[in-house]
């Protein structure tokens, strides 16, 4: 709160709402981890411990539309799209699956199986035993390198809402499929196969650029404007509405009910929280410098707090979380840096 601030930027769907919602996600994810796996009393967070998967729908959501936009206006053929995207996830990947297993080796002498240290090193997570496993949440590594492998040969530019449509289509076929993974693991793909596609689908039909207006109906074009231009009393009527409904789904979530039940209700969450984000009118930059580093904070966070606490044992549970987040938010600093000097030489 004390990080509030006035917009800058103007536009539909800014840069910075992005970042904002990518740091609400990050939170949401390591809040559940935290409310759920490390403290004694599951009241601890909540009820932002109970929303990881609105959050990992969020993620998913947000890379859909970003790939899209990005793609709308330069169409690279697949292997120069891997050579772009794919080095960005591996490099921080392999920097922190090694540092963990060393770490792990020299002051935990913990020993993991050779077959999870390459599969780790692929990027390939089957099982995501939350106490065992070397980094259990990245689980979702797997499931976005399946995106980023298969977005260059489904996306046509000049046909975004069809390339959508068989996102969807594909993701689904293969959530059904018996894949080489534990059930566990399996749900999370069935319980998230939406979200990617309906990222593509925002930015190929509702999203302003020029190429995509010919998508655009008319009328849906004015409801998108006058949405954006809420008068002050109809905006705080609007977002009052929002948040009232991510807070009866975020506590009815239908997790014990059937996947689509839970789905719908995740994703209802999900973009009723993109709606309050791009309503308002006002920035948190705390949650904009997560946002900037939130890849980063996701590879790092679970190890650190489970396997090396140095937080928790000694001070009060809301005092530790406080400087675990300024932790994190420090060392994915220096991991963006690091990783940057390292694009800087294999460009070179």
């Amino acid at each position: 709160m004390f990080s509030l601030k006035r917009k800058k930027e103007t536009g539909f769907f800014p840069i910075s709402v992005t970042n904002e919602l990518k740091g609400f996600a990050i939170l949401a994810v390591i809040f559940s981890h935290i409310g759920y796996f490390l403290s004694t009393d599951t009241r601890f967070l909540f009820p932002w411990s109970i929303i990881a998967g609105v959050g990992v729908d969020i993620f998913l959501f947000l890379s859909g539309y970003g790939l899209a936009i990005s793609s709308s206006t330069k169409d690279l053929p697949p292997l120069k799209f891997y050579k772009k995207r794919l080095i960005k996830l591996f490099v921080p990947l392999w920097l922190i699956v090694g540092a963990f297993l060393l770490l792990d080796l020299f002051l935990l002498q913990r020993v993991y199986p050779t077959a999870e240290i390459i599969t780790s090193f692929l990027g390939i997570f089957p099982s995501a035993d939350i106490f065992l496993n070397l980094n259990s949440p990245l689980w979702y590594f797997t499931l976005i390198l399946f995106y980023y492998l298969i977005f260059p040969w489904v996306f046509d530019r000049k046909r975004p809402l069809t390339s959508a449509a068989l996102l969807i289509t594909i993701s689904y076929f293969v959530s059904q499929i018996k894949l080489p993974v534990n059930e566990s693991v399996l749900h999370l793909y069935k319980l998230h196969y939406l979200a990617f596609g309906l990222g593509v689908l925002f930015a190929a039909g509702f999203f302003r650029i020029s190429f995509f207006k010919k998508f655009i109906p008319t009328k849906l074009e004015k409801i998108l404007y006058r949405v954006s231009h809420l008068k002050n009393w109809d905006r705080l009527l609007a977002l009052a509405g929002l948040i009232a409904l991510v807070a009866y789904f975020s506590i009815h979530s239908g997790w014990s009910e059937k996947t689509i039940i839970a789905q719908s209700i995740s994703l209802l969450t999900a973009l009723a929280l993109i709606l309050i984000f791009l309503i308002k009118k006002t920035e948190f930059k705390a949650l904009t410098i997560l946002g900037i580093y939130s890849y980063e904070i996701y590879l790092i966070h679970w190890p650190i707090m489970y396997r090396y606490d140095i937080f928790y044992k000694f001070l009060p549970a809301a005092i530790a979380t406080v400087l675990y987040l300024i932790l994190f938010v420090g060392l994915g600093w220096l991991l963006s840096k690091l990783q940057k000097t390292i694009f800087k030489k294999i460009s070179a």
